[in-house]
């Protein structure tokens, strides 16, 4: 309740509702320690961190709670709605509902089909973003969904030009410069740099041998760095909360590319954009593939409602189209060449780029836009 009364204090404080208007609000709160007076809801929407074994333990005794026709759904940013689902009987009933943070002011909300979710669920959560004023995009049930999953390489592709010489305050001015709301180590240090911690422990991601691991994130956690949160992270957040660069960190980059002996050089803005957005890009094209996003403008559509993504350059698959698929496709090949496997090109996207199609070209053929709210 504190979080929420604070949220709406500054409400107020910028004019957007009356003291009256937030008075009726929280009357309509019921802060509950126990499930016993949820028995009649509609929805029941769970919001604790990411553990699956801890969602799973909930889901459990919900499925005993609730009424039959009681949808389920999980604020989850990677873990598996199957997963959850197969812990009740309502499976059909059971999906993913991501909201993103800042929720009452994020527009986003990533609406997350199981393998037995319901039509009717569907149309039930389409309905609900409509309602909460949300742009409600409808994706598959793949790790990390489509958003965060994209997510991934361009945080990845980010920490590892900081081992080859850039700098956080650089890479995220670039990305800044190219439109990005925010730069990727901002971001990074107001979601809490324990999220991510967790999520590459829940995944056992870089377990392949020969698979290059990022070195300085998990240090940063290991030594309580979370972000904001704590008043260091990639930044250092004084009594303003506004970022500052931090030598600590600078220094402690420095060290592990020393140890790791990774060379150093300079980097220009555009090769900085050019490798974090296309790592991006090129992971879009396998989910778009595999079939976890309908079509490329639901990508734009999440990108630009939910990750900062600049609305005038279009969403990202626009932006790709609008440089040219073949340039993409070309500069992705050199990352190959210099960096292995992890730059390895889409299928989707080298067929467009070869038969000289767009993304856009691409939504035509498979159809109207996806399922948006």
């Amino acid at each position: 309740m504190l979080a929420i009364r604070k949220s709406y204090d500054s409400s107020i404080q910028r004019g957007r509702l009356s003291r009256a208007m937030v008075a009726e609000r929280l009357h309509r709160i019921r802060p509950q320690r126990d499930y016993r007076d949820i028995d009649s809801a509609d929805l029941v929407i769970e919001a604790v961190f990411e553990d699956l074994e801890l969602k799973r333990s909930i889901f459990r005794e919900l499925d005993g709670v609730v009424k039959p026709n009681c949808i389920l759904a999980s604020n989850t940013s990677t873990l598996s709605i199957d997963e959850l689902a197969r812990e009740t009987e309502r499976p059909d009933k059971v999906l993913g509902l991501h909201f993103f943070s800042p929720a009452q002011v994020m527009r986003l909300l990533e609406i997350v089909r199981g393998q037995a979710t319901s039509s009717g669920v569907l149309a039930a959560a389409l309905a609900l973003a409509k309602r909460l004023s949300k742009v409600g995009v409808v994706v598959g049930n793949c790790p990390g969904f489509v958003g965060n999953r994209l997510m991934f390489p361009y945080m990845y592709e980010a920490q590892f030009l900081l081992e080859e010489g850039a700098r956080p305050e650089q890479v995220d001015h670039a990305l800044e410069s190219f439109g990005m709301a925010m730069g990727i180590f901002e971001v990074e240090d107001m979601a809490g740099l324990d999220v991510a911690w967790r999520v590459r422990r829940e995944w056992h991601q870089f377990s392949t041998p020969g698979q290059r691991k990022p070195l300085v994130a998990d240090a940063l956690c290991e030594l309580g760095r979370f972000g904001q949160k704590t008043g260091r992270g990639w930044y250092r957040y004084g009594d303003g909360g506004k970022p500052s660069p931090d030598p600590e960190v600078l220094e402690l980059i420095r060290t592990f590319a020393r140890e790791a002996a990774i060379p150093q050089r300079q980097f220009t803005d555009n090769e900085i954009v050019e490798r974090t957005l296309y790592g991006l890009i090129n992971e879009a094209a396998r989910v778009l593939e595999e079939g976890f996003a309908q079509h490329a403008s639901d990508i734009d559509v999440i990108y630009v409602n939910g990750y900062g993504f600049p609305g005038w350059r279009g969403g990202p698959m626009f932006y790709a189209d609008s440089v040219g698929l073949r340039h993409v496709v070309e500069r992705i090949s050199s990352f190959k060449d210099e960096f292995g496997e992890r730059w390895k090109v889409s299928p989707l996207l080298r067929k467009l780029a070869e038969a000289g199609e767009t993304f856009r070209s691409l939504d035509e053929e498979r159809g109207a836009h996806g399922e948006q709210a």
